[in-house]
């Protein structure tokens, strides 16, 4: 589970987050959006450890400046941030060190066939396209077996063919009881496949629904989006 309570960040007098509250449980996919500005790439970064804040941040029990945490949690940054002097495969294998992974390989071929990247192995990373670079950047955080994981615009500079496997990957990962918090633009790429959604403004959560929630108030996610972030008052 990830538990993120009572979360402030400030930067000198400007509060990018404040007094943030939200958990995912396992086996769920929640949807952090919200417009340009929201403090969404704030709390991400909170959350990967990457900026020091107020709260407190959990992960499956563990404060999330942990080691322990950080074995259990998967991050996977809107820009792939790889090695240069690194081949695709040299990328895996300093993950599956890192992790002290045992019989790896095979789940590592795995993942590079189904993302198409098998014939890449040797390849250097700078010779990659962008859309090859987060695909590599997507296999290097799933190859271990996180019980956390964090998505920052997964699908941006995909080909259909990867985001058609990434969304079934994603789905997988859910089954098997993995919490899975994603952050986008692009509602309709999530649109089929969100237990939860969480909408910040200014800093703050606006509002936090389920799916079924919505179902049964017969919205949708496109409809309560824009009701938040355009302000036209929807009942919170």
């Amino acid at each position: 589970m990830l538990k993120v309570n009572g979360v402030t960040k400030r930067y000198g007098k400007l509060v990018a987050n404040k007094n943030l509250n939200f958990d995912i449980a396992p086996a769920e996919i929640a949807v952090l959006l919200g417009p340009n500005g929201a403090g969404k790439s704030t709390i991400i970064k909170c959350i990967a450890g990457l900026l020091k804040f107020e709260g407190l941040i959990m992960i499956n029990s563990h404060n999330n400046k942990s080691l322990e945490a950080k074995r259990e949690f998967a991050y996977i940054p809107e820009m792939p941030a790889l090695f240069k002097l690194l081949t695709v495969w040299e990328h895996l294998e300093y993950i599956a060190r890192a992790y002290s992974l045992e019989n790896w390989e095979e789940k590592a071929d795995l993942l590079l066939e189904r993302f198409q990247l098998s014939d890449k192995k040797k390849k250097l990373s700078t010779d990659l396209s962008k859309g090859m670079q987060q695909k590599l950047s997507i296999i290097c955080a799933l190859l271990p077996d996180s019980k956390v994981i964090l998505f920052d615009e997964p699908l941006v500079g995909l080909d259909p063919h990867a985001i058609k496997e990434l969304k079934n990957l994603i789905r997988q990962l859910r089954d098997e009881g993995k919490a899975i918090l994603i952050s986008t633009h692009m509602l309709d790429s999530v649109e089929d496949f969100w237990d939860k959604t969480i909408i910040m403004m200014d800093g703050e959560i606006a509002v936090q629904r389920t799916k079924i929630e919505l179902e049964n108030q017969k919205e949708n996610l496109e409809d309560l989006f824009f009701s938040i972030t355009e302000k036209e008052g929807v009942v919170l």
